[in-house]
């Protein structure tokens, strides 16, 4: 707790919560883009102390929730196979694929081990050679690097068994993307300090510019986040629309260049599908030209799966920020943490996952 404590201060949050609301001339929809804030925003009640004066959007800042359906039956059909050590973030065991998930393929005799870094992954290559090691790398710019890094130890070091199904999704364009909808009601975003700990904020200045949107870049605590939000409502008022930094103790204009240098080596800039909203152009990371031997989803052959998703599940509308969970017939009775239908329920940055756990719109037990 060292150091988070003066970020959790009851009074503090009470009385900048406060000045937000007798600050806004009218209900302001802002959107934050991090599902660790949008869990933070609902465990602390965050929007509840807003009252009338902000309407925070949930955005599609979740990493689990966006992986697309295809790429999880892809990680399925590579981890069923007998020779395949698959290696996966336990947070993806419980994410629905088309008829499956990893825990149900774990159980039908599928060596699948939850890892804590792509690291352990590489170091189960250089302990099992006669296996195939198989790290399922998913995430924003935040997980990118270590990712980044496992895959080019694996080139120096020529680790041949090792490689990495890759489903990396980028920041700005889905902000543009979201912004060039016709249903955008976002007026401001608090964008992701964990991502902008490594790519720094350069890339939203032309954004804020082009669609006159304030992006305040912010923090997972309550006064973090009330601060950032705070901003974000005075440039609204103001007829303002810039890029603000509110999490200087992690955050740069630059970010972290030998992180990106790595991941420009590494990496190439293309096209991707996000789960629940369709394919954004240039918002994904796949393995470049030089470490194409490492990727796993051309040496299984697993291209050209189609996928279907459940017609009940509105996953894709909350991710979009244009439902709240509880506002999906399924939410809280077909859909649950124990019976999924999409993502959302099943991360731990989800916004479903979030409002059931705090008992948002989830209709009381009746005991007989």
């Amino acid at each position: 707790m060292k150091y988070l404590a003066e970020f959790r201060d009851a009074p503090a949050a009470r009385a900048l919560a406060a000045e937000i609301r007798n600050s806004a001339s009218r209900p302001w929809p802002i959107m934050e883009v991090c599902g660790g804030q949008t869990h933070s925003i609902i465990r602390n009640g965050i929007d509840q102390l807003l009252g009338d004066a902000v309407e925070l959007i949930h955005g599609p800042g979740c990493p689990v929730c966006v992986t697309p359906l295809e790429m999880i039956d892809k990680a399925l059909a590579i981890a069923a196979r007998p020779e395949v050590i698959f290696c996966s973030f336990g947070d993806m065991l419980r994410v629905p694929g088309s008829e499956s998930d990893l825990f149900r393929v774990k159980s039908e005799g599928g060596d699948i081990r939850v890892v804590y870094s792509p690291l352990d992954a590489l170091d189960l290559a250089r302990k099992n050679p006669a296996r195939q090691v198989v790290f399922f790398g998913i995430g924003f710019e935040t997980t990118a690097p270590a990712n980044a890094m496992a895959v080019h130890l694996a080139a120096r070091h020529g680790i041949t068994n090792f490689s990495m199904l890759v489903s990396h999704v980028l920041v700005p364009p889905a902000l543009e993307a979201i912004l060039d909808s016709p249903r955008c009601r976002v007026k401001a975003f608090l964008a992701a300090g964990h991502v902008c700990c490594v790519m720094g904020f350069w890339q939203y200045p032309p954004i804020a510019a082009r669609w006159r949107v304030p992006i305040v870049v912010t923090g997972f605590e309550p006064l973090d986040l009330l601060e950032g939000i705070r901003r974000a409502v005075r440039q609204l008022e103001a007829g303002e629309a810039r890029v603000e930094n509110a999490y200087e103790r992690a955050v740069t204009f630059d970010g972290n260049r030998p992180a990106q240098a790595l991941l420009d080596d590494v990496f190439d800039v293309t096209d991707r599908t996000w789960r629940g909203i369709g394919s954004i152009p240039r918002s994904g990371w796949r393995l470049s030209a030089r470490y194409q031997a490492w990727d796993a989803e051309a040496r299984f052959d697993v291209g050209g799966i189609a996928t279907k998703e459940p017609a009940n599940c509105r996953a894709g509308e909350v991710l979009q920020g244009t439902l709240k969970p509880y506002q999906c017939p399924a939410f809280g009775t077909q859909c649950t943490p124990r019976t999924p239908l999409g993502a959302t329920m099943v991360s731990a940055e989800g916004a479903c996952a979030a409002y059931y756990h705090a008992g948002r719109g989830v209709e009381p037990a009746v005991h007989g």
